[in-house]
């Protein structure tokens, strides 16, 4: 008599970062679980003194690293980019603080499977020093955003939101503290739901399919 496993194949995903990585450690520590739909299959920089490789190096993960500045153009660099994580047999890419613009090239080659967070909700206070331009702003509420990658810095299809509280004697270090808490949350969850095919893309708008998990509001203020 012949058994078969039911349980879905993991999906592998290739994580990309430039500092300390804490959202890849993020999503590290979620794919232990048994049943989360995605395996991290490797860890890769564009820079080889990445505190975050040395931690992925001691939890059993592969890692690659490219100096960028040794690259000719960003096109070359780009390349190489793509052939490691094809080699690894990522079929999703998750950028976790990775400090590069990307080709259209290679964003297209990924089309729809490379997912990013930005630590504010898009579409405002898209790019750098975005704790200190909402303060600044007088918003009240700030957050983080999980969003497909597309050739424009930090645009496409959002796949999830969590919002935090904006504190009247917040700085940029305290409100950037509490939104990374978020992102630490969101991350994993919004990986877990693009993994397993849960969204729906139509143009530049992401839905979830009947029937999906919800990923919850991390943070709702009191009215």
């Amino acid at each position: 008599m012949t058994t078969t496993n039911s349980t879905p194949a993991r999906k592998p995903v290739a994580i990309l970062i430039s500092g300390r990585g804490s959202n890849m450690m993020s999503l590290v520590e979620a794919s232990r679980s048994p049943d989360y739909p995605a395996e991290i299959a490797s860890v890769i920089s564009n820079r080889p003194d990445a505190p975050g490789l040395s931690w992925a190096r001691r939890q059993g993960i592969a890692t690659v690293a490219f100096d960028h500045t040794a690259f000719p153009s960003r096109a070359k660099f780009d390349e190489a980019l793509h052939n490691a994580i094809e080699a690894c047999g990522a079929q999703f890419v998750a950028c976790a603080g990775f400090m590069r613009l990307m080709t259209p090239g290679l964003v297209a080659r990924w089309h729809n499977r490379m997912i990013n967070i930005h630590p504010a909700l898009l579409p405002s206070f898209k790019g750098l020093d975005t704790h200190a331009r909402a303060l600044a702003a007088g918003v009240r509420i700030a957050g983080c955003t999980v969003h497909i990658v597309r050739p424009e810095m930090d645009c496409g299809p959002i796949l999830g939101q969590a919002a935090v509280r904006v504190l009247d004697d917040d700085t940029p270090e305290t409100l950037g503290h509490r939104v990374l808490d978020a992102e630490h949350r969101l991350y994993p969850k919004i990986l877990s739901l693009f993994a397993a095919g849960a969204y729906d893309i139509d143009q530049e708008i992401a839905r979830l399919k009947a029937g999906s998990a919800n990923p919850g509001t991390l943070f709702s203020p009191e009215a």
